[in-house]
C-alpha cells in the first residue's frame, strides 16, 4: 500500500503533466483555430475579394472601352506604304494627311507593288475582357494604286471578245487580302485621248495603231482582237464585272487630294470598327446608354414605375421620346408588353 500510494501519486503527477503538455501542444491550438479563428478570417478575405471583383471588372471594362475608342484606336493603326508610291509628286499630300490624322505610316516594300496596307497594333497588356477577334479585325485591308493605262489594260482583259475564258486581273494568290483598287486621273486621261485619237478611244489603242503603222506589219488575229475602243461604257462594264466576279471595288479619283480624303475616311472607319464590334458582342448591344434606370426613384406604393419604364424604353437605340410615350401609354408596365408579344397573331 505504501508503495502503491507514491506510485499513484507519481502517476497522477505524470498524468497531469501530460495533460498540461497536451493542452499546450500546438495541435490543440491548431484544431481550435481551424474551427473558429482562421476560417473566419479566410471567409472575410474571400468575401472582400468577391466584393472587389465587380469593381475590378467594371474598371477593366472601362479601360477596354477607352482603348477601343476611335480616337485611341486610330493611334494604333499603321499604314504601310510601298516606296514606289513615293515616286509620284502627289504622294506628299497623302503622307501629310495620314500624319495629321494621328496614325503612323511606315515606308516598306509591299506585295503587290504600289499598294498600301493597314495593320493594327494590339495594346500591351491586352485587356482580357475584349475578345481576341476584336483586335484582329481589319488587319488585311489593302489599297492598290493603278495608273490609268494599267487600269485600261485590265479593262481590255475583262471585256475582250476573242475568247470565252477571261481571267480577273489584280488578284494575287499569295496575298490573303482582297485589295481595293484606286485610279487617279482616269477621266482626264480618257478626255485627253478623245482629243487626240477620236471620241471614246484611249491612247492605249492609239499607241498600238501608231506602232503598227511604223512597223508596217500585217496585224495578227490576236492583235486585231485586242485593238478595240476603250471608253466609259467599257470601264463601267469592267467595274461591274470586278464587283460581281471578284468582289473588287474601284475608286476613281481626280487628284491626290481627293485620294487623301478617301484614305482618311477609310482609316477612320477602320478605327471605329473594333469599338462597334465590341458593342455588338455585349449582352445588350441595343442599349446605347450603357446603364439602366439608375437615378430613378421608385417607392413602395409604385410611384416612379412609369418614369423608370419610360427611361428603359428610351435607352433602346433610335427610340425617340414620342415613341417612348406611345409605348408607355399603350403598355404601362413591361409585363403587359410581354403578354402582348406572347399572343399569337390571330388573337390580336
Amino acid at each position: 500500500m505504501a508503495r502503491v500510494g507514491p506510485g499513484r501519486a507519481g502517476g497522477s503527477r505524470r498524468g497531469r503533466g501530460r495533460g498540461q503538455g497536451q493542452r499546450r501542444a500546438p495541435t490543440w491550438e491548431i484544431s481550435d483555430s481551424d474551427t473558429e479563428g482562421p476560417t473566419g478570417e479566410e471567409a472575410n478575405s474571400e468575401a472582400v475579394v468577391r466584393a472587389r471583383d465587380p469593381a475590378e471588372e467594371r474598371k477593366a471594362t472601362a479601360e477596354a472601352l477607352r482603348l477601343l475608342r476611335p480616337e485611341q484606336a486610330v493611334r494604333r493603326l499603321v499604314v504601310r506604304v510601298d516606296p514606289a508610291i513615293l515616286e509620284d509628286a502627289g504622294a506628299d499630300i497623302l503622307l501629310e494627311a495620314l500624319g495629321s490624322l494621328g496614325c503612323e505610316y511606315h515606308i516598306e516594300p509591299q506585295r503587290p507593288a504600289r499598294s498600301l496596307r493597314w495593320s493594327r497594333v494590339k495594346p500591351e497588356p491586352c485587356p482580357s475582357s475584349v475578345p481576341p477577334e476584336v483586335w484582329a479585325a481589319g488587319e488585311q485591308d489593302l489599297l492598290l494604286l493603278l495608273e490609268p493605262e494599267e487600269f485600261l489594260q485590265g479593262v481590255l482583259q475583262l471585256t475582250q471578245v476573242c475568247g470565252p475564258i477571261c481571267s480577273v486581273p489584280w488578284i494575287f494568290p499569295e496575298s490573303p487580302a482582297c485589295p481595293h483598287l484606286a485610279v487617279i486621273g482616269l477621266d482626264a486621261y480618257l478626255w485627253g485621248s478623245r482629243t487626240q485619237v477620236g471620241w471614246d478611244q484611249s491612247p492605249l489603242l492609239s499607241s498600238r495603231q501608231h506602232n503598227t503603222q511604223e512597223m508596217q506589219q500585217p496585224e495578227s488575229p490576236g492583235m486585231a482582237c485586242t485593238m478595240v475602243t476603250v471608253g466609259w461604257p467599257e470601264v463601267e462594264e469592267a467595274m461591274v464585272l470586278l464587283q460581281l466576279w471578284a468582289n473588287l471595288d474601284v475608286l476613281l479619283v481626280a487628284s491626290w487630294q481627293e485620294l487623301s480624303q478617301h484614305m482618311c475616311a477609310f482609316t477612320k472607319a477602320l478605327a471605329q470598327h473594333p469599338f462597334k464590334q465590341f458593342q455588338e458582342s455585349q449582352a445588350f448591344p441595343f442599349c446605347t446608354a450603357g446603364r439602366w434606370v439608375a437615378g430613378t426613384r421608385v417607392t413602395r406604393d409604385g410611384t416612379g414605375l412609369r418614369g423608370a419604364w419610360w427611361r428603359q424604353i428610351r435607352q433602346f437605340n433610335r427610340v425617340s421620346p414620342a415613341i417612348a410615350d406611345a409605348v408607355v401609354t399603350a403598355f404601362p408596365s413591361p409585363r403587359l408588353l410581354q403578354q402582348r408579344q406572347s399572343l399569337p397573331r390571330w388573337a390580336v
